[in-house]
């Protein structure tokens, strides 16, 4: 089943688009966290009321050796949230990757900017792969295509890993990496916004108003 996520801590846009969009939680990493200046004591019980007590939330660990980055994902797994725990995919982040699955603990292995990285995090066992696509695109390479050919090497070796493709620029880019069968994906609030955007919509919806207001005035469909 597909996965939607909001890439923000913002919770007036949580609130907007858990409105209208079957979103499936929220991912953070520690630059958006403290950019708001909301730790998880704050957030957690917050997202969980917005979305509700299933909605699953992406928290990347801040260790910067194995083993505190699995201390910190085992006590992130003993608080009353669904919390998926990311790891950047770096050699250390990897160690920690297999051995936080040694404990059941959902990953996400972060910070992907080439095929090669996200294959490796895969092989240790990460449930989700988050290529930065924009990002990899401003080094002059092409992050759609990092994030397609990934995907077709996981389906090749039937690895279990979920491609969530992160850092979008433009709604373009969203498309690309939808059309090449991700299983999930993380928005930020102002592409998601651009999702709605065409400029040809509220104009076909206000000919819809003036048409049906001219002949039955304010009444309401049922009511004409």
């Amino acid at each position: 089943m597909f996965e939607l996520y909001l890439d923000t801590a913002d919770f007036g846009q949580i609130a907007r688009f858990g409105a209208s969009l079957p979103v499936h939680g929220i991912t953070t990493n520690p630059s958006i966290l403290a950019g708001s200046d909301i730790g998880l004591a704050e957030l957690l019980p917050k997202v969980a009321e917005i979305l509700g007590d299933k909605a699953v939330i992406h928290v990347q660990v801040v260790g910067e050796n194995a083993d505190s980055m699995v201390r910190e994902a085992l006590h992130l797994q003993e608080l009353p949230y669904r919390i998926v725990v990311k790891v950047p995919a770096t050699e250390v982040g990897l160690i920690a990757i297999k051995r936080m699955k040694t404990h059941n603990i959902p990953v996400l292995a972060t910070a992907i900017y080439s095929v090669q990285q996200g294959f490796l995090a895969a092989l240790c066992g990460a449930d989700y792969l988050a290529p930065y696509v924009n990002r990899i695109d401003a080094l002059g390479a092409n992050g759609t295509g990092v994030v397609a050919d990934l995907q077709s090497l996981l389906d090749r070796h039937r690895l279990g890993s979920k491609l969530l493709p992160a850092s979008f620029k433009n709604t373009q880019q969203v498309l690309e990496v939808l059309k090449a069968g991700v299983g999930a994906i993380t928005l930020p609030p102002a592409i998601a916004a651009e999702l709605f955007a065409h400029p040809a919509v509220q104009p076909a919806v206000n000919r819809f108003t003036q048409d049906w207001q001219a002949v039955f005035e304010r009444k309401l469909s049922f009511e004409s």
